[in-house]
């Protein structure tokens, strides 16, 4: 049986956020709820700070849909601080209706993508699902768990980038350096906090981050199984402003070309800069750990991340197959299938041996 936790301090705050004025009063947006744990047995100088993905919250990483125990607790365990984050206008980060216009995935998208991918075959690796814990389907508890923590987002995914990065920002100056861990949309927060505070973000640990650059893939199902979705991403890994050495005068300046043969059959081909490429002038010296799932919607493009920053001089940058490391059947919610710890335990490793 696991041994209790022991926790130092824990609490919660909020940052980002500013006033505006309008005809009938004065309101806040923008701004992050944060909650945190601080271990008793505190190893490591560094916290962890974790942002969930589309539709998500904090409660991704505080345990999962079955009642085991999330990463929050693995890294409690591990001697790190958690910060745990709700995106601006999401979850306990309020909404406010001048922020721009929210949607909510559906029933059969979170099927689809996240929790039975085996039953609808859009993309080639999909039939290796094996980890999701119950059928993943609605009407199964678990599921029914899971869909019930599924939360409005913002419409717009540009203006979503632009508050995570002030409000990340924000979190930062208030607690000094820290890991950046993401998941899936939250993966170009990331690369922004890290470039609008290049001192204080040491790490980032990527899973299955946004993408692919440049362009979204659309998935098909057989037998042309993918095609190029629309250009979401103008400055390559997000549509708000990255630093680039040569600057840019404006994103245009970033010229693109694609793979003239995928990786693999089973693979997209990637986006990436044309030559000579331009380097992401903050994120030089980053240690960058991107992780991929064996059957999820990334498996056929997430190496085209990984691609892409290592071009733009990101050199330590280390791309992971959780299949070449004898870890099967996860899609894209890994932190709460059934394997979670072992995964978790990849990223771990990692942190380690980049003395973090």
């Amino acid at each position: 049986m696991t041994a209790p936790l022991s926790i130092a301090q824990q609490g919660y705050f909020f940052v980002g956020g500013r006033y505006d004025e309008r005809a009938d009063g004065r309101y806040m947006t923008g701004q992050m709820y944060v909650e945190f744990q601080i271990p008793a047995a505190r190893t490591k100088a560094l916290p962890i700070v974790m942002f969930a993905g589309g539709g998500q919250s904090g409660l991704n990483y505080s345990g999962t849909p079955d009642g085991r125990e999330g990463w929050m607790q693995f890294f409690l365990r591990a001697g790190y601080a958690v910060y745990l984050l709700d995106q601006p206008s999401r979850a306990r980060s309020p909404h406010d209706d001048s922020v721009g216009p929210q949607h909510k995935f559906s029933v059969e998208r979170v099927q689809q993508q996240f929790t039975a991918p085996e039953r609808y075959n859009m993309w080639p690796q999909a039939k290796l699902h094996t980890q999701w814990p119950g059928s993943g389907v609605a009407g199964d508890e678990v599921f029914d768990q899971f869909y019930a923590q599924n939360f409005a987002s913002l419409s717009s995914f540009p203006r979503q980038q632009e508050l995570n990065r002030d409000a990340g920002a924000a979190l930062l100056d208030r607690i000094g350096p820290a890991i950046l861990f993401t998941h899936s949309q939250s993966g170009t927060f990331g690369w922004l906090v890290a470039d609008a505070r290049p001192d204080l973000v040491k790490a980032i640990v990527a899973m299955e981050p946004s993408g692919p650059p440049v362009h979204d893939n659309l998935t098909k199902g057989p037998p042309n199984w993918f095609e190029d979705g629309p250009f979401t991403k103008p400055y390559g890994l997000t549509a708000a402003p990255l630093t680039y050495d040569p600057p840019l005068s404006s994103p245009s300046d970033l010229a693109f070309v694609k793979q003239a043969m995928p990786d693999a059959p089973d693979r997209v081909r990637c986006w990436e800069q044309a030559e000579p490429a331009r380097k992401l002038a903050k994120l030089q010296d980053l240690p960058v750990l991107v992780v991929e799932a064996e059957a999820s919607y990334h498996a056929p493009f997430d190496h085209c991340t990984a691609r892409y920053l290592k071009q733009a001089g990101v050199t330590k940058t280390t791309y992971v197959r959780l299949a070449e490391l004898g870890i099967h059947g996860n899609a894209h919610m890994l932190m709460l299938e059934s394997n979670n710890h072992e995964i978790a335990e990849v990223a771990r490793q990692w942190l380690e041996s980049n003395g973090l």
